[in-house]
């Protein structure tokens, strides 16, 4: 199979003094192996495909997979000729919550210790045919990502990593569609979103409003949520206060840290 740019772009980034790549490990062949021993996958689509190699090596290895999300992403039309035939900047931006929508393969993962999941927040390009692609009436507009710039490095390797990076969810039972009001996303990333807390203990099911579906925090989740929002407060009267007695490093190293990583049991999400 082909290696596209993008893929081949990040483990050029991810590349340390040491590491290895293209390793067979097993029967099968890691993308990365650091000089440590961790296993690096660079996953550009689905997780599904991980499946049969995390059965085969989460036990014995720690393993890494590293996610790119566009954050800012620029539309790059080429014509026949090689040329670029006109640009602009997609209104859409991604957030490290996308992983989610890749989650579903397998959220219950997130709680083997052996296993991190990196979100590579980017600036990338689109590149793209001068216009779209009509076949038996259908209209496909596909293209080839291309790596920019690294934005943010987002990681989890646990559900208190997930709560760092979500917003507070309510108190009060939720819906599906007030969660996506919540994240700024679609309903169905939320419902994606909602199957993957659910499996890692986040949310639990808390009966039904009418005919809607309602989710709640678990009491598990309310002991993290506090430390972080208590170590947010810290923060906050530290930066305020011109952080008495600690310097400007010291108050960075308190705050919560950004996060850090999950599998489909057979549940539909």
């Amino acid at each position: 199979m082909r290696e596209g740019p993008l893929h081949a772009a990040l483990k050029a980034v991810l590349a340390q003094p040491g590491d290895r790549l293209e390793v067979p490990v097993g029967r099968f062949v890691i993308d990365l192996v650091r000089v440590d021993g961790e296993l690096v996958e660079v996953q550009t689509g689905g997780f599904g495909a991980l499946g049969k190699k995390l059965d085969a090596l989460l036990d014995e290895h720690r393993v890494r997979i590293v996610h790119p999300v566009a954050a800012e992403r620029r539309i790059v039309r080429i014509d026949e000729h090689g040329q670029v035939a006109s640009l602009r900047q997609s209104p859409k931006r991604g957030t490290a919550l996308e992983v989610f929508d890749k989650l579903v393969a397998f959220p219950s993962l997130l709680t083997n210790p052996n296993l991190t999941i990196e979100v590579f927040l980017l600036r990338e390009d689109h590149i793209r045919s001068a216009r779209p692609l009509t076949s038996r009436r259908r209209t496909r507009d596909p293209g080839e990502r291309r790596l920019v710039e690294v934005l943010n490095r987002v990681e989890f390797r646990g559900p208190d990593d997930v709560l760092r990076v979500l917003p507070t969810l309510p108190s009060e039972p939720f819906s599906t569609r007030e969660l996506a009001s919540l994240l700024g996303c679609d309903k169905l990333l939320a419902q994606r979103t909602a199957y993957c807390l659910r499996m890692i203990n986040i949310i639990e099911p808390a009966g039904k409003r009418g005919r809607t579906s309602l989710h709640q925090r678990t009491p598990d989740a309310t002991v993290p949520l506090l430390r972080a929002r208590l170590d947010a407060d810290s923060n906050q009267r530290d930066q305020g206060t011109g952080a008495k007695g600690h310097s400007d490093g010291a108050a960075r190293e308190r705050a919560p840290q950004p996060p850090r990583s999950w599998r489909h049991d057979g549940e539909d999400p």
